[in-house]
């Protein structure tokens, strides 16, 4: 299984390239390679955010953002890191956006993993929207920070990386960001 994901991490970087390169075809045929690993992002977001997040599935949430993504004319994904949380970034979005709709029956629970438990209604989770883009107005950073590890699902180190920030500042950006949402929240 390893030498797979290896192979598929590849694929994803040489495809990246392509796109950024304007090659025809070359985002259909990233989108083909990275689907695995999108639908498991997907699958975390739902699982994490309480369930099927106002009746999304994970195959409805990858296909959306698929649209989405494939609309974009700013693709231009630097690395595999900044692929997957941009995507996660637009998966955040579509529970957003599918949240807002008015629907029949309440949303999932949200565990926000910041430290809040939120009730169970569409209107909590569109303020954790909204406080996440104040943070964003204020602090890009620190939101970009929050995106990557809680929607993207990456480790402080793969932050690091992908941002050329040390651990050790993920991890103080993290714990900042943490009080500043709970504030925004309050």
């Amino acid at each position: 299984m390893g030498q797979d994901a290896d192979m598929q991490e590849d694929d994803v970087d040489r495809l990246i390239a392509r796109v950024n390169a304007g090659e025809p075809g070359a985002q259909d045929a990233l989108f083909a390679t990275a689907y695995p690993a999108l639908r498991e992002l997907a699958r975390t977001r739902l699982r994490d955010g309480g369930g099927h997040a106002g009746g999304l599935h994970t195959t409805q949430l990858v296909h959306e953002s698929y649209l989405r993504l494939a609309r974009s004319t700013r693709l231009r994904p630097e690395s595999r890191q900044a692929f997957f949380a941009h995507a996660a970034r637009v998966m955040r979005e579509v529970i957003v956006d599918t949240l807002r709709q008015p629907r029949d029956g309440d949303a999932p629970a949200l565990d926000t993993h910041i430290g809040v438990e939120l009730p169970s209604d569409a209107d909590e989770v569109l303020r954790v929207h909204e406080a996440l883009a104040a943070l964003q107005a204020a602090e890009p950073r620190l939101a970009q920070v929050v995106e990557m590890r809680y929607f993207g699902g990456y480790t402080e180190i793969e932050i690091g990386e992908a941002l050329g920030l040390t651990e050790r500042t993920v991890r103080r950006d993290w714990e900042k960001a943490r009080i500043l949402l709970l504030a925004l929240l309050r």
